[in-house]
């Protein structure tokens, strides 16, 4: 998804007619490096740097006012309580409506960080192993064959009492043949003589080859994914990315949600998520490639 950075700058001529028609322009800005930097009570950067040059050259006097997020600058500006904005901005349908803005002088995209710190296989194993998702497999797992060993030892019961006790514990000798059947290892100490019975196996035997092979393919999906999830090259690594980091009202954001991922952690300037992102505490940060560049580098 690629981010215009504007500056939602006047055009000449505007400039000099509001010059005459005000006495000062107010100027939304959020600090955004290396666009715009807040060092103390000064700010710096590309974008002031070239507004400076903009308001010296036509005589325009001006104040900076601070937000601490895009939404609280777009809904200044929407409300006219400051003039125009200087920050790089995302620009979409709905904003294009509300604002006039100017052909972007730099083109941005979305980039991605993550964490270098390298987990032991052996911790990212153990972590997976024990993770609720791989409980709810393996419970998923032993419904299915307890449900195939209570319908064989129903049918079988009152035929076959020695194999498939009558009473409740029957049920164990039901599960006990299923789990057999499926892993193919054939002990051959419970088998069915009803027909209806054999016909069950039958249906279990060939059900349990497609459920062993899901199973198996699921098992090391489960048990891997995590240690492959932090190589990021393209969308679908994303969406199999379980904890990912953004930051509120920006770009990148709106595209998380646009592809329908839910990011796990959501932070309100870019600097903290890093920090999060640096002590562990998030895998991926989306989040604007440039200002990413600039403040890792």
């Amino acid at each position: 998804m690629r981010r215009l950075l504007v500056l939602l700058l006047l055009s000449w001529f505007p400039i000099l007619g509001l010059a005459q028609d005000m006495d000062t322009l107010k100027v939304g800005v959020v600090h955004e490096p290396p666009f715009v930097i807040k060092d103390g009570t000064e700010f710096s950067g590309l974008s002031v740097d070239l507004w400076n040059s903009i308001a010296a050259e036509k005589k325009v006097s001006y104040e900076l006012v601070e937000f601490n997020d895009h939404l609280g600058l777009i809904r200044a500006l929407d409300f006219e309580d400051i003039d125009i904005s200087i920050n790089p901005l995302h620009v979409n349908e709905t904003r294009l409506t509300l604002l006039d803005v100017t052909q972007p002088f730099y083109v941005s995209f979305l980039g991605v960080a993550t964490s270098q710190a390298q987990q032991s296989q052996v911790r990212v194993f153990l972590q997976n192993f024990f993770s609720l998702q791989f409980l709810r497999l393996i419970l998923l797992l032993v419904l299915t064959i307890f449900v195939f060993g209570t319908i064989l030892w129903l049918v079988e019961r009152r035929h076959n009492r020695r194999q498939f006790r009558p009473n409740l514990i029957g049920l164990f000798d039901g599960f006990w043949w299923s789990a057999v059947t499926m892993t193919t290892v054939g002990y051959g100490d419970k088998a069915p003589k009803t027909k209806l019975g054999r016909g069950i196996a039958m249906v279990w035997m060939f059900t349990a080859i497609l459920v062993i092979s899901g199973f198996t393919a699921t098992v090391a999906s489960t048990l891997t994914v995590s240690s492959l999830s932090r190589n990021i090259e393209d969308l679908q690594d994303l969406r199999n990315t379980q904890d990912i980091a953004s930051v509120h009202g920006s770009s990148s954001e709106a595209f998380l949600k646009q592809n329908e991922i839910k990011p796990q952690a959501m932070f309100e300037d870019v600097e903290n998520a890093l920090l999060a992102l640096a002590a562990r505490k998030t895998e991926v940060l989306v989040y604007d490639k440039t200002v990413l560049d600039y403040l890792i580098g």
